[in-house]
């Protein structure tokens, strides 16, 4: 199996397809690269095909009246991006942009709707990513909605130590900065936090590592509380 097959097979959005239906995937899939910060889509540009990350990251993000960028979603390799207008035949609602040199799967739209209509379990894994990012979503919003930076940054790191598989550490995968931007902050704030929560012994921050020294701590700030003064 060589590289772009792999990477397909792997994709949360392909998983369990035969390789019969992995081959006609690769055939309709085509490579492009992109530089660091250079876009790969823009907001309302034509939905023409949606993309899997086969190496680097690309964030989603919305940018206000003011200028202010709000970042979405951090995509990483196999997680795939824009798939939404290609079931409904819009443009893209966001923008998508790489955080560092990053390699794409491209899929275009109408050869893929092709392949979906012989091939119905496609569809389906495609059904199944849409319903987890919109929990997802839903979760970020109630978040930026509802709690205090402290408890914004205490459910993100949880989240990533289920993501990494590892309940006491976990990487940062973005720069602080952008960070700031997911969890709708200001850099200077998020600063101030990480700071509080290594006094109280909740982490450790090391760079980008972060140790997760208080979990149960660090759980109960993310469900109901805020930091003390």
């Amino acid at each position: 199996m060589n590289a772009t097959l792999a990477l397909i097979a792997r994709s949360p959005l392909f998983g369990g397809l035969s390789e019969q239906q992995l081959d006609q995937l690769e055939r309709i899939g085509r490579e492009v690269h992109f530089e660091r910060n250079a876009p790969v889509f823009w907001e309302g540009d034509e939905g023409s095909g949606f993309y899997i990350v086969a190496a680097g990251r690309v964030k989603v993000f919305k940018v206000s009246a003011e200028g202010k960028e709000q970042i979405l979603h951090i995509y990483g390799p196999g997680q795939p991006i824009g798939e939404v207008p290609v079931f409904a035949g819009q443009n893209f609602p966001a923008n998508a942009q790489a955080v560092e040199k990053s390699h794409l799967l491209f899929f275009p739209r109408q050869a893929f709707i092709d392949l979906i209509t012989a091939n119905p379990s496609v569809a389906l894994n495609m059904l199944a990513i849409l319903s987890m990012r919109l929990r997802q979503f839903t979760k970020q919003i109630e978040s930026l909605s509802l709690k205090e930076v402290p408890g914004r940054l205490a459910s993100y790191l949880i989240y990533l130590s289920e993501e990494q598989e590892n309940r006491m550490s976990v990487r940062l995968p973005i720069s602080k900065g952008q960070l700031a931007s997911l969890l709708g902050t200001i850099p200077e704030t998020l600063s101030r936090i990480f700071s509080k929560m290594s006094v109280y012994g909740y982490i450790e921050v090391q760079g980008s590592e972060v140790q997760l020294k208080d979990r149960t701590a660090l759980e109960d700030l993310a469900e109901n509380g805020r930091l003390s003064e």
